[in-house]
């Protein structure tokens, strides 16, 4: 009878859906429009992939989901619970001490749970059933409706002080995925578990005023609105719309709702899900502002706030957008924020289909989505880098579980999604050039597309109706498809009345074996920064090419002897464009590599040798493992060129000068070396920046190292920190429990590293052989970070300007 009521339901919230599907396929996106849609998606399942780099990633996205113990994975979830559990923790951000334990679980209910609508391989479903069961009862135990991997004593603190981290963010996961266990696979106990959750939210959050809730939305709390908003529009039950409303950051929304971009210095993927709520609950309510909001948060971050793959974010941030150019650090485009943008921009597709939203979805699948999973063993990236001479760093099986990794298990089960859509009468619109198998059940057509793309610019389309039927086939013309482009119906052309970047409407009657052959040509192109027009990326149609840096650079030491400012920093030492012009029609087709080609000789050159290499550009989405690329280059006349190699030589004198005079140094972050100098302290850490290693010590905190000293000699510490550091950074240095000096980093130097040079007073060293150097921050301050440590023999500031130090800076 409750699954009859809710049936009845569905049939009444559907509305402008046209066609009913299944009660156990109904999505979010579906039901209950207050609004009228443009177009709806099909489901996963009436979608297959052909054999194309997409089928390889969703095949090995499977092989990891069934390779994971579902034991291991509820084990932070029983023993908070109280119940049994002898399985062996998992590592990472699964490990029972972190805060975000529990995370991956949700993640893992809607992977699978895509796969199985995906691939119809029970397997998936299996998987899916377990762990709602086992989950349901840890819910049980607890009592009250709470579901989570750690104690509810985390929300009394992220009501209070906020110091924890993102509970709410865990929540949405595990919330999503129960409801999506419901949508694709069928399971009536995941919506009764994701409603009893709901329910402690809802009381749980009460005795809260606005005020109170507000305060605490500025901890990360993913997606809270949005699901919360799609189980009300499962449910019918207004009690989940509201709390859903009650989940909207004002802070964030509503400046974006008019207009204003309050971004710069925020969190990246803190703010994308907020958005995608707000899309969502636009659907459910026709509130204009929520529409607003999307939409210009969109606009926002794709059209000034996004590098050429579609990814967003430096160090997980979003950075000054009129200095997005200098934000190329190793830590660029964090995957979760592509995978919440893709949701983002479905929901503007559902809403009016624009082309320019799927030339962007189609530009972040190819160049970050699918460029961020090892094809070889399926791990995935949590960045994916794009200072010049990164490479891709990738998860492990069962120590990371980060949260790119939950995303990751996502993004590659439900690539059907969004090849095709429909506008609900008569109308199909394709919209991605994916190999594929459409069954539009509701018309009684199959379509299969078949094409090489990108590697060829020819796609087929195969018509297969059951009987004659006249429709409406909508081809994407890509804006990036400037000449050439074709349709011919039966091998007879047709008639072109568009412009690229609209869909091209082929109405007729069809029947079966009716073929288009579509031709998207693929031109060469190059993609400036707005606030840098001469610092560029190459593209090929929608794919982003990139270089392989050669061994011969990557073996130089020209990073560590170039000044890190402006040109140098960009490139560090690798590879730049020399020329007043780059032309693209002297480049050509690499002869056997399809999608590959070779720059001329002289083109790019780097710093460390000048030699007439030959430079092959391949597409980004291709290289993978230890290789080393340059994605943006930056053009310099000959004349700059010149300059530049000047500025390098005299670098590289005074840093090898620097290395004469070497008595000992740390390798800061490198743990070989950290060890051999006898490392300790509390509250440290390490991390990369711009390439470099670098370590620091956070409320009050210190570290230490053991150095060698040499007899006899003027000797100095020689310390290297990055100019533009900021923030509370007050330390010490202290050597073998002498103060030496009192160190600030408050933008001392902007936008390049820097080195203070502290004299070791005589009676320190004196008949020593070694001594330790301490970095004690001050109460509540940070100590750090620090990039280069060294005792040199003393001699002139190497920033070349006064000497000595100064303390209390």
């Amino acid at each position: 009878m409750e699954l009859l009521s809710r049936f009845l339901f569905a049939v009444l919230v559907v509305g402008t859906f046209g066609v009913l599907p299944p009660v156990e396929h109904l999505r979010a996106s579906e039901c209950k429009s207050k609004i009228p849609l443009s177009t709806y998606p099909f489901r996963l399942e009436d979608v297959r992939l052909l054999p194309s780099p997409f089928l390889h990633a969703m095949r090995k996205d499977a092989e990891y989901l069934v390779s994971l113990d579902l034991n291991r994975l509820l084990h932070v979830f029983r023993v908070n619970a109280g119940l049994p559990s002898d399985a062996r923790p998992l590592g990472g951000w699964e490990r029972p001490d972190c805060e975000l334990r529990g995370h991956f679980v949700g993640h893992y209910l809607s992977a699978c749970s895509f796969m199985y609508a995906s691939t119809r391989d029970a397997q998936f479903r299996d998987r899916v059933h377990f762990l709602v069961q086992e989950l349901a009862k840890c819910q049980e135990k607890l009592g009250n409706g709470y579901l989570s991997a750690f104690p509810e004593e985390f929300f009394d603190r992220v009501e209070t002080t906020g110091r924890v981290w993102a509970p709410y963010y865990t929540l949405h996961k595990i919330l999503a995925g129960l409801l999506d266990a419901y949508v694709y696979c069928g399971d009536q106990q995941a919506l009764e578990v994701a409603k009893k959750l709901g329910d402690w939210v809802i009381a749980r959050n009460s005795r809260l005023t606005d005020e109170q809730m507000q305060r605490m939305l500025n901890v990360e709390h993913g997606g809270m609105n949005e699901a919360l908003a799609n189980l009300y529009a499962l449910t019918g039950e207004e009690k989940y719309l509201r709390i859903a409303e009650r989940f909207n950051h004002l802070a964030v929304l509503k400046p974006l709702a008019e207009g204003k971009d309050i971004l710069t210095g925020l969190h990246a993927n803190t703010q994308i899900p907020k958005f995608i709520g707000a899309a969502r609950l636009y659907e459910l309510t026709g509130t204009p502002w929520y529409r607003d909001a999307a939409l210009n948060f969109w606009k926002c971050v794709v059209h000034e706030r996004s590098y050429v793959i579609g990814g967003n974010s430096n160090n997980e941030h979003f950075t000054p957008k009129d200095r997005l150019s200098e934000a190329l650090g190793p830590n660029t485009a964090e995957t979760c924020n592509t995978y919440n943008m893709l949701k983002l921009t479905r929901h503007l597709l559902f809403w009016e289909m624009v082309p320019e939203y799927a030339d962007y979805y189609e530009r972040a699948l190819y160049n970050h989505i699918l460029a961020s999973q090892d094809p070889e063993t399926g791990m995935m990236c949590y960045y994916v880098p794009l200072q010049s001479g990164s490479h891709k760093t990738y998860s492990t099986p069962l120590d990371s579980f980060w949260c790119c990794t939950g995303t990751g298990i996502e993004n590659h089960a439900k690539y059907g999604e969004s090849i095709y859509f429909h506008d609900g009468r008569d109308t199909l619109y394709v919209n991605l050039f994916i190999p594929s198998e459409l069954q539009w059940q509701q018309k009684g057509v199959r379509v299969r597309l078949e094409t090489q793309f990108p590697d060829s610019d020819t796609v087929h389309l195969y018509v297969e109706p059951q009987s004659p039927a006249q429709l409406t086939i909508a081809i994407r013309w890509p804006a990036w498809c400037t000449q050439g482009y074709s349709i011919l119906v039966n091998g007879t052309p047709w008639a072109l009345e568009d412009r690229p970047g609209q869909f091209v409407r082929v109405t007729r009657t069809w029947t079966a074996g009716d073929h288009v052959e579509i031709r998207v040509p693929m031109q060469l192109r190059t993609e400036s920064f707005p606030d840098n027009p001469d610092r560029f990326a190459i593209l090929h149609g929608p794919i982003v090419l990139a270089a392989v840096v050669p061994d011969s650079v990557l073996q130089s030491p020209a990073v560590a002897y170039f000044p890190a400012r402006d040109i140098g920093r960009s490139f560090g030492g690798l590879l730049a464009a020399v020329a007043d012009h780059v032309d693209l029609t002297t480049f050509k087709v690499a002869e056997g590599r399809p999608g590959c080609w070779t720059a001329p000789r002289g083109l790019f050159r780097s710093l460390v040798d000048s030699a007439d290499r030959e430079i092959i550009l391949e597409p980004f989405y291709k290289i993978h493992g230890p290789r080393r690329y340059v994605v943006y280059f930056d053009r310099v006349s000959p004349s700059q060129w010149e300059k530049i190699i000047s500025e390098y030589n005299q670098a590289k004198k005074k840093w090898e000068e620097i290395e004469k005079r070497t008595v000992d140094r740390v390798i800061v972050g490198d743990p070989l070396s950290e060890k051999e100098h006898s490392l300790a302290g509390e509250r440290t850490e390490s991390g990369t920046f711009a390439g470099r290693r670098w370590r620091h010590a956070v409320n009050g905190g210190w570290f230490a190292y053991t150095v060698k000293v040499g007899k006899g000699k003027g000797q100095s510490l020689l310390v290297e920190y990055w100019g533009s550091d900021v923030g509370n950074r007050v330390f010490d240095i202290v050597v073998d429990g002498s103060r030496l000096a009192t160190q600030r980093l408050a933008n001392n130097r902007p936008g390049r590293f820097f080195i203070e040079v502290y004299p070791l007073p005589a009676e320190l060293v004196k008949d020593r052989e070694a001594v330790t150097v301490r970095f004690q921050a001050h109460p509540g301050a940070m100590a750090g970070g620090i990039f280069d440590l060294r005792v040199v023999t003393t001699s002139a500031d190497p920033n070349g300007e006064s000497t000595g130090h100064e303390s209390e800076r």
